[in-house]
């Protein structure tokens, strides 16, 4: 029970309450390392065009999902250059070109309060969170402990890879867009004969093998990535260390900036978890699931999923809570993890990209982005068991 009238509670609370300041603070610090390392290097990336050949090599598929978009319109430029930023985890590139590419579907809207078609695909397709590279998740886990921090990254990309199609299709289906068109046809079959390719191999691998295969995939990916950002920023002649630096520094700042906030939100999930809610909430929600027939196992973890669409720090902050109190290795940290990689905050990209441009009515876009979540969230649980799960 959350008051039992021992007042020996009020004592865990204000113990809990400092404890996570002090966590928050060196959790903080403890990122500024790598943060600096990954942002140097996507910097690189960034000026040695990766993100504008992705999105060129992206344009057949976009074209097609943006019909009502006139051809050489600039703004299939700013929405491949948003998705793309996205995708390789550089938020603060994409925000600016996300509300540049709002602002010039705005152009081409008829009626100025209500969402174009061409928005709601646009905004769905954000929320989805679709990310190839999950730097901060890895950031954060190299903190917390973590044995290998990549072992999420072929989960997070299952899961993510599903949420933006879920969305892409419901949005698809609600549009009439023509998805059985070759390429959209191409494109949506080879992102399910991924996930299918991935699942089946892992499947087929001994449960004692699955993390380490997964985990040595995961880095040479990633390491294939850096090597690429640095022989895009060699081929374009560009200073690659002062473009490092340049980079690295806007790490340092991101990390010294979410100090508050992230002891802010430690501090308040301290006093939800040492108030006894945060297992009167977990306990409910174990019932319900064994009354059903269902595990239990995913329960500790699904606060960073309930979190995630309405809040982004809080969300972070339900997942650090999880690998601190679970450990980062374990199925709780790790499922807590993907929760945070599968999608975006919903509610917040929604506010901020709508209300850039005074759009009232979004028609369809939440319940086409909260599908996107519900079968983000779905197939998170289910990755989770499959790459995760010790039987």
């Amino acid at each position: 029970m959350i008051f039992t009238g021992d007042y020996g509670v009020f004592t865990e609370m204000m113990n809990a309450l400092f404890a996570a300041a002090k966590s928050g603070f060196e959790i903080s610090l403890g990122l500024t390392g790598v943060l600096s390392l990954w942002m140097g290097f996507m910097k690189i990336g960034e000026r040695g065009g990766v993100v504008t050949t992705l999105a060129r090599w992206s344009s057949p598929v976009f074209s097609r999902l943006f019909p009502d978009i006139p051809k050489g319109n600039s703004a299939h430029g700013s929405i491949f250059m948003n998705l793309t930023a996205n995708m390789l985890n550089l938020d603060n590139a994409a925000t600016p070109l996300g509300l540049k590419a709002m602002q010039e579907l705005q152009e081409l809207n008829d009626h100025k309060d209500i969402a174009s078609r061409s928005m709601i695909m646009f905004m769905v397709l954000n929320a989805s969170g679709l990310t190839i590279i999950p730097i901060t998740l890895m950031v954060y886990r190299v903190q917390m402990g973590a044995a290998n921090p990549a072992d999420i990254f072929i989960p997070v990309l299952i899961s993510t890879l599903s949420a933006t199609l879920a969305g892409l299709l419901f949005v698809g289906i609600k549009q009439k867009i023509n998805l059985l068109d070759k390429v959209l046809l191409g494109f949506i079959g080879g992102v399910i004969l991924l996930i299918a390719a991935i699942v089946y191999w892992i499947q087929s691998l001994p449960q004692e093998k699955i993390s380490i295969y997964s985990a040595l995939v995961a880095n040479c990916l990633l390491f294939a990535i850096l090597i690429s950002f640095l022989i895009s920023g060699l081929r374009k002649r560009i200073n690659v260390y002062d473009v490092f630096i340049e980079g690295a520094k806007e790490g340092f700042k991101t990390a010294v900036m979410i100090i508050p906030y992230l002891i802010a939100i430690l501090t308040g999930i301290a006093l939800f978890r040492a108030s006894g809610a945060m297992n009167f909430l977990t306990d409910g929600l174990a019932n319900i699931a064994a009354f059903c027939g269902l595990p239990t196992d995913w329960v500790n973890a699904f606060p960073t999923a309930l979190m995630k669409p309405l809040s982004g720090s809080g969300s972070r902050g339900m997942m650090i809570d999880a690998m601190r109190t679970y450990g980062a290795d374990s199925f709780v940290g790790r499922l807590s993890c993907i929760f945070q990689g599968t999608t975006d905050t919903t509610f917040y990209v929604v506010a901020v990209y709508y209300g850039a441009v005074n759009i009232k009515n979004t028609r369809y876009t939440i319940p086409a982005a909260l599908f996107a979540d519900l079968v983000g969230i779905i197939t998170a649980i289910a990755v989770g068991y499959l790459f995760f799960y010790k039987r």
